[in-house]
């Protein structure tokens, strides 16, 4: 009885890794900033959409998880050649919005409040953040988007994969699920990298995320 309890044990703990690894999102390369593309004379220029733009994302913790969308408050994408070649975007920190609980319930304004206060993200004091393209580059068949993510007085170079769809008037912008670790843009919350007496209370340091932008030709 013992043995079989033990296999048991071990087949769930097997399980639950693979089920894990299966899911988690790839961390986006993290390197200090660098510098900023700047667009040539004769770029075009394409203005986003702020009505079809968002960041998806995603925290985890033991218990479960929490998601939804944070908004722009306004983005530039600039091409050379059809292909982007500098660009930026301004992240509306106050507009973070939970969809895994239901509007009407008070779980989701708490988790909001949660979430815009100094304990997170700090919203009255860091109303916005921002993306600044550094780099786009072919590798392995994909198209890599590197830029500056500057949060909370923090500024780091992320690198992720993405797809563009440049239709000559409409230029959109999907990049694929990553994740970033919030305690290198001074996100420490709950973080047990950063405090030892948590227990099973903590937060994941990783953020899931997902960047779609859509832009008009100016």
């Amino acid at each position: 009885m013992k043995t079989n309890f033990i296999k048991l044990l071990f087949v769930a703990f097997v399980s639950v890794s693979l089920f894990s690894c299966k899911d988690k999102a790839k961390e986006a390369e993290t390197s200090a900033a660098e510098a900023v593309i700047e667009a040539a004379p004769e770029a075009t220029t394409y203005n986003a959409d702020l009505s079809a733009s968002k960041i998806a994302w995603k925290g985890f913790k033991p218990t479960g998880e929490h998601y939804g969308y944070i908004s722009l408050t306004e983005g530039v994408l600039n091409t050379t050649d059809g292909e982007i070649a500098g660009g930026s975007f301004t992240i509306d920190m106050k507009s973070i919005m939970v969809t895994d609980i239901p509007a009407e319930e008070k779980g989701n304004a708490k988790l909001v409040s949660h979430l815009s206060n100094e304990d997170f993200f700090d919203v009255e004091k860091y109303p916005t953040a921002t993306f600044k393209i550094t780099g786009i580059e072919k590798q392995e068949g994909k198209t890599l988007l590197s830029g500056n993510l500057t949060l909370k007085e923090a500024t780091n170079n992320v690198t992720f994969p993405v797809t563009v769809t440049n239709t000559g008037d409409v230029l959109t912008l999907e990049s694929e699920t990553f994740t970033i670790d919030r305690t290198k843009w001074n996100v420490e919350y709950g973080s047990k990298s950063i405090f030892d007496n948590l227990g099973d209370k903590f937060i994941n340091d990783d953020i899931e995320l997902k960047v779609s932008l859509k832009a008009s030709k100016s």
